[in-house]
């Protein structure tokens, strides 16, 4: 490689680390739980004639929204922040949409759904755990959407391969009610452990099919620290005190299994960016909301691992009630508390966390870096300057 040619790549991935991600996707395609639904479960229990969902009323979507969306939050969640990063408009939930226009799928479109575990609720019943949140559904079933989606806005194959190829996917975060059912069900987590590969390969499999249909860029999110939660923190409250981490109050040993999980997690997509080498799988370290509780003030926190909306206890959280007014009581300042509802987390925690993805070092690799991959230009030079 000759000097001047040197020069020009050096110029060109200059350029290339500055040039927004969004440039390289024409849309997002989402997967998930409680963390990402932007209303599936909303509209999904409105359709069978139920208003049940605690989303579905103030005060949930108070912050931004300043209405009930769906969203398990006072305001936007991880998902969001990152598309409008991306100079995407939030997005939608595939029940809200899906007997639109197919033009509404353009931009993208989200499959997750609150209250869903990865694994069927029929293997989990089969382990004795019960689904928590009496869901009935599955990752699988948000993958049985997705199809449905693409035979509804595709002509051909070819078009949704297209289609997929321009889009970054999001699978996760998922896993976390599977464990929810058999924690919150009292199973010991020596019974628990072995369920982790079990969701990390109902979670592989669920990639595989993706990128058999075409998508070339995928992120996936590891769990967040159950330990902090206050929901957590309350069914397992010990006089123990050996059992907290002395700076942050959180449950040491359920931040463990956590830890456990994401371990298991990075070493399965190390494996699968082996089967599909042209495809790129990005881990998004959830661990990013770590910060927020070591160093609380740093980001605007007064409160972690108390509820904003709840009642009752040392974090203000009672299963039986949780975020519903009047028999809650909700927070003055949401964005100085790190916990929402006891389960998730408010708008501003999901900020700093999206923020810690993006501009962090909580994404491997980050998605900048993938849209780089993305020009073969720029690849073959990124290449010819290690030469």
């Amino acid at each position: 490689m000759d000097s001047s040619m040197k020069v020009i790549c050096m110029l060109m991935l200059l350029f290339a680390s500055v040039v927004q991600a969004s440039g390289c996707y024409d849309s997002i395609i989402s997967f998930g739980d409680s963390l990402a639904d932007t209303g599936n479960l909303l509209h999904l229990l409105r359709s069978n004639g139920h208003f049940v969902s605690s989303a579905a009323a103030f005060p949930y979507g108070e912050t931004f929204f300043h209405r009930p969306t769906g969203r398990y939050s006072d305001g936007r969640l991880i998902i969001d922040f990152i598309a409008q990063s991306m100079g995407f408009p939030f997005v939608p939930p595939y029940i809200g949409v899906k007997n639109a226009n197919k033009s509404n799928f353009i931009g993208g479109v989200n499959f997750a759904l609150a209250g869903c575990p990865a694994m069927d609720p029929s293997s989990l019943a089969a382990m004795g755990i019960e689904d928590p949140f009496g869901s009935d559904a599955s990752l699988g079933t948000q993958l049985n959407w997705f199809k449905e989606m693409l035979q509804t806005f595709c002509n051909t194959p070819s078009e949704c391969k297209k289609y997929l190829q321009s889009s970054l996917v999001f699978l996760g975060e998922i896993g976390g009610n599977d464990y929810n059912g058999a924690f919150w069900q009292g199973i010991p987590i020596e019974e628990i452990k072995p369920l982790v590969p079990k969701v990390i390969a109902t979670i592989a499999s669920a990639i595989n099919e993706v990128i058999e249909f075409g998508a070339e860029t995928l992120v996936v999110p590891g769990n967040l620290p159950i330990g902090c939660s206050p929901s957590y923190l309350t069914y397992f409250m010990s006089s123990n005190e050996s059992y907290y981490d002395s700076k942050t109050g959180c449950l040491n040993w359920l931040n463990e299994f956590t830890e456990y999980h994401n371990k298991l997690l990075q070493e399965t997509l190390n494996r699968l960016r082996e089967l599909h080498p042209h495809v790129t799988i990005i881990y998004a370290d959830y661990k990013a909301a770590m910060e927020l509780y070591n160093s609380p003030s740093k980001f605007g926190f007064n409160s972690t691992i108390s509820a904003c909306c709840g009642v009752g206890g040392p974090y203000n959280y009672n299963s039986n009630v949780g975020c519903k007014v009047p028999e809650s009581s909700v927070c003055e300042h949401p964005s100085s508390y790190v916990s929402w509802d006891g389960i998730h987390l408010t708008e501003a925690a999901y900020k700093w966390i999206a923020h810690g993805l993006l501009k962090g070092t909580y994404m491997t690799p980050r998605i900048s870096d993938a849209c780089i991959l993305k020009a073969p230009t720029i690849s073959h030079c990124k290449e010819t300057m290690k030469a």
